[in-house]
């Protein structure tokens, strides 16, 4: 029996051209939006200076009159730099933490502003509003970190001696587990309604057992245990070794296969929660309620 083969593969080709459009539609929107509070842009240029200097000058305080304290830093942190050490640190939180607001919080507050509703109508793929605010959100990050690594040399003295190219794909790598934890965030956050208990909870999380600002050996054991499941851990270690210490490919190897599992599982986990999320929305109704 013969098969109408090209009907099919014209509708495919024209719905995926159509959800192209949608997401260059909902890339459009967030780009004017972003573009309309210049406070934002302003904002990129001072938390890199703002942020680290409470935890540099914390470790300054720490180390005592004589500096004996850094020695001890130093020793289980395997490096001497330990300004760089902890400005890695917090910009990996930062990033983070961004995301968790802007793409975590997205479809929560296209629907205090009334267009989720009628987004959700539209003939088009709806994973796509996550998708088009996020890829606005990480060209803001690349300029944010770009703007924070010159700011770090410039302000702090920080000095990068690692591969460039190995640097750009520690961030590659990083970018699904980061990214995909944001879409689970954003289902969550849309079906409870409360997004600032949870983006405190995370981060907090990430704070504590990730080492932003101390190697994780100087913590119990447990915590240690914990830390081994949390990507950031990867992520930061990762952009240490490759920033700070000069690690080769070779040895960078297994950070950038961990990362990729991880990417793997909380892209997967964030598709399958915002699924969860869509249909659950058609059985209730839940996307008009505020």
């Amino acid at each position: 029996m013969a098969t109408a083969t090209f009907p099919d593969t014209f509708q495919r080709r024209h719905g995926l051209t159509a959800e192209l459009h949608a997401l260059r539609a909902v890339v459009r929107r967030e780009w004017t939006i972003f573009r309309r509070y210049p406070s934002w842009v302003i904002a990129l240029f001072i938390w890199p200076i703002i942020f680290p200097m409470a935890y540099i000058l914390s470790s300054q305080a720490l180390a005592g009159p004589n500096s004996g304290g850094l020695l001890i830093f130093q020793r289980n942190a395997g490096t001497t730099d330990v300004v760089g050490y902890i400005v890695i640190g917090t910009i990996i939180w930062m990033w983070q933490n961004i995301v968790l607001w802007n793409v975590g919080f997205s479809l929560r507050e296209e629907q205090m502003r009334g267009t989720l509703e009628s987004s959700w109508l539209s003939p088009s793929w709806r994973f796509s509003l996550l998708l088009g605010s996020s890829v606005v959100q990480m060209v803001v990050m690349l300029i944010f970190i770009g703007v924070s690594l010159i700011e770090f040399t410039v302000f702090y003295g920080v000095r990068f001696n690692g591969d460039p190219l190995l640097v750009v794909l520690m961030f590659l790598v990083s970018i699904p587990s980061i990214y995909g934890l944001g879409f689970a965030f954003a289902s969550i956050v849309i079906t409870a309604r409360e997004a600032n208990a949870f983006v405190f909870l995370v981060r907090g999380q990430v704070m504590i057992f990730c080492g932003i600002t101390y190697p994780i050996a100087v913590l119990p054991g447990w915590m240690q245990s914990v830390a081994q499941f949390l990507p950031q851990t990867y992520i930061i270690y990762g952009f240490r070794e490759a920033m700070l210490n000069g690690a080769d490919f070779q040895a960078l190897l297994p950070v950038y296969q961990i990362l990729l599992v991880f990417g793997a599982f909380w892209l997967a986990a964030g598709f399958a929660l915002f699924r969860r999320m869509e249909h659950r929305a058609r059985q209730t109704g839940a996307l008009g309620q505020y």
